[in-house]
């Protein structure tokens, strides 16, 4: 059953549809490796909360690395970035200094200006689940901040 959510938003008297879909068939998940510094602990030792999106992120970017699109080149030969419009985090348990974390990335909706990502971080030291993300990033126009479609040449490369 293909669903599809419709919304849209108003940007200066311009309607922009946001449409998403489910994605019929998810790859599997990316994974990217991250080593728990103490950089990015608390004075209780354990990973500050702001930090495990910043591991999200660097998946994401791994992500797309892996699919051949390097984001600067994306900014220069397209005009176009992304931007995270909306995260949704539960933290399980607390990860350590010097623990070993994997972070998976799976798309759950693709839109034509948007990508909705589940993302989790487990630590492979305690074998546990440390943290969960739905992370919404919109594709804009570097010059004007508006949403812009998705690159073809990414879609094709979802597609896949």
């Amino acid at each position: 059953m293909d669903r599809v959510k419709r919304a849209t938003r108003h940007t200066g008297g311009a309607e922009t549809d946001l449409s998403c879909k489910p994605v019929a068939a998810p790859r599997a998940a990316f994974t990217w490796p991250v080593r728990v510094y103490y950089e990015d602990t608390d004075l209780g030792g354990v990973v500050y909360h702001a930090n495990y999106l910043r591991f999200m992120e660097r998946a994401r970017t791994e992500w797309l690395r892996a699919l051949g699109f390097e984001q600067d080149a994306l900014r220069d030969r397209l005009g176009i970035q992304f931007v995270v419009v909306e995260a949704k985090v539960a933290f399980r348990r607390p990860a350590r200094f010097n623990d070993e974390l994997t972070v998976a990335t799976a798309i759950r909706e693709v839109g034509r200006a948007s990508i909705v990502f589940d993302q989790t971080i487990r630590s492979v030291t305690a074998d546990t689940e440390v943290c969960t993300g739905e992370i919404r990033v919109a594709c804009i126009d570097c010059q004007g901040f508006k949403p812009k479609s998705l690159p073809p040449e990414l879609l094709t490369e979802l597609d896949r």
